[in-house]
């Protein structure tokens, strides 16, 4: 019996971690101990934040990656269905859900530890998408098997792809040819050129469109001919986790819906901007009656 068909707006492809959060006065330094002011519990990964990003902010949106048959997988997945994620393109297993510490300061900076132990990327063949039709479809590069084959899929039928590309790595690399959006921050543009605006130059040659994202410094883009740049919003931040995947999953949300080029770059940011307002990634994706107040 066949299955229906399944249409969403985006389909976020990559990582799904679970964050373990702290929030302390400085990061500490060689055997030295430091107190949390607060913790807090919740899933996390670039991909698997901007889909919940994208069904806050009313768009359908799905998410394909990994999470394993253990307490922190079954927690992300349920916080996925509470979001309104079509959970269906996912693979469950024995190896472990990868884990997250990460260590706020009173600023927003943080510094992150990640743990995947056993757990390995997905074969091409895992995920199942032969009744997916979507509209855009967005990789943040950390399930490299099924991100070539989807992408490969998307080309062929016209799917706009946009990667986040967050640092350098295999994954994010070998999709670089296959993307229509590149949005990097600026970690990647620094490593893989050595300054940002030879960066923006080389992934402007290598996609139909490039940004690098620049935290409170805002954006630049290069379009074809075009370049520009954008501020950031002004707000007070208290923790930068997940601002890029709200920025990634907002852009991907504004390119399904149509929006103008500035337009899609002024809601990303302020998506990313809202994410730093509170405390964690995942209770800091903005919804949709957030984001019309800042636009506003």
């Amino acid at each position: 019996m066949n299955q229906p068909t399944t249409c969403i707006d985006v389909l976020c492809v990559g990582q799904a971690t679970y964050d373990l959060i702290f929030s302390v006065p400085a990061h500490p330094g060689t055997d030295e101990k430091v107190f949390a002011d607060r913790f807090a519990g919740c899933g996390g990964g670039p991909a698997a934040n901007a889909a919940i990003t994208v069904a806050r902010l009313g768009f359908k949106a799905a998410f394909a990656g990994y999470l394993g048959d253990d307490l922190f997988g079954s927690k992300h997945w349920q916080e996925l269905l509470d979001d309104g994620v079509d959970t269906r393109f996912i693979v469950r297993g024995k190896a472990p859900t990868p884990l997250s510490a990460i260590l706020v300061k009173p600023d927003g900076r943080r510094a992150l530890i990640n743990y995947k132990g056993a757990t390995r990327p997905l074969n091409a063949g895992a995920v199942d998408y032969s009744n997916l039709e979507a509209k855009v479809m967005l990789f943040d590069g950390h399930e490299p098997n099924i991100s070539l084959q989807l992408a490969r899929y998307a080309r062929y039928n016209g799917i706009p792809t946009v990667l986040d590309a967050g640092s350098v790595h295999e994954g994010s690399i070998g999709l670089l040819d296959l993307s229509d959006y590149l949005v990097a921050s600026e970690k990647f543009a620094l490593q893989y050129a050595g300054d940002i605006h030879t960066a923006l130059r080389r992934l402007a040659e290598t996609a139909p469109a490039a940004v690098i994202t620049l935290g409170e410094n805002g954006l630049i883009w290069q379009r074809g001919n075009e370049q520009g740049e954008l501020p950031a919003y002004p707000v007070i931040a208290i923790d930068s986790t997940g601002a890029g995947d709200a920025f990634h999953g907002a852009f991907a949300a504004a390119l399904a819906a149509g929006q103008d080029w500035l337009d899609i770059l002024n809601y990303a940011s302020a998506a990313g901007a809202l994410c730093c307002t509170k405390t964690g990634a995942r209770p800091g994706l903005p919804t949709c009656e957030e984001m019309q107040d800042l636009l506003r």
